[in-house]
């Protein structure tokens, strides 16, 4: 059971907050919540992952009391999502970088935003950067190496050095399925060959989890080919 706490002398003119992020984290914290996995959006609070994040119904009454008007987002969906982003982001991330970030893309700012206190890197939108966050997502992926594969030219797993891929292990379903419930504008995949879109569509049919697989398929071939 948690310990329930009186925060009436947060409220002083000591601990006056605002509804700047820097004072939103702030308090937060004081409540207890590891801000580390949780996404900061202006009216909104999104949960990434709720065991590590410590975020209970008891601390949401707290954080209520002091921000009444911004929303706890406790979207089970979306926690999937930050599951498979963060198998990337880990390996992909370095500590303190600069980050370059797509523009108008909702979903990228949700996912990259808790690394800010994670690994303590800095998003950028324009300028020098360390790191560039390619939006590819899992279907664009899949479609691309079912094109290289059907015209011949062998396996295409597109990875740069500098480039860092949130999305590369989401569907294009979780993605808009989220979206959509948020209220959010959706997305489109952006590689369409024909041949290799059709194959897809034709496997989703008779095996749903095929992406995975394929990637993951992929990914072993050329691993070996590489030795």
């Amino acid at each position: 059971m948690e310990l329930m706490f009186d925060i009436s002398g947060l409220t002083s003119k000591e601990e006056d907050f605002s509804n700047s992020k820097k004072d939103v984290l702030k308090f937060l914290k004081i409540i207890g919540v590891d801000t580390r996995f949780i996404s900061y959006a202006p009216e909104k609070i999104y949960i990434n992952n709720l065991r590590f994040s410590k975020f209970s119904r008891t601390r949401e009454k707290t954080f209520k009391k002091q921000y009444p008007s911004i929303e706890v987002v406790r979207n089970s969906l979306f926690q999937k999502i930050c599951s498979k982003s963060a198998k990337t982001l880990t390996l992909e991330i370095k500590p303190n970088s600069k980050i370059l970030m797509p523009k108008d893309n909702y979903i990228c700012e949700l996912l990259l935003e808790p690394y800010t206190r994670k690994y303590g890197v800095s998003l950028v939108y324009e300028g020098d950067y360390d790191l560039k966050v390619n939006p590819l997502i899992l279907d664009d992926k899949v479609n691309t190496i079912f094109e290289g594969i059907f015209s011949g030219e062998g396996l295409n797993l597109i990875s740069n050095d500098n480039e860092i891929y949130p999305l590369a292990n989401v569907s294009l379903d979780w993605i808009n399925s989220f979206l959509k419930m948020d209220g959010q504008d959706l997305i489109e995949c952006e590689n369409r060959d024909d041949l290799a879109n059709s194959f897809s569509e034709f496997l989703e049919d008779v095996a749903p989890q095929f992406r995975e697989n394929v990637v993951s398929a992929s990914e072993f071939i050329d691993s070996k080919n590489k030795n």
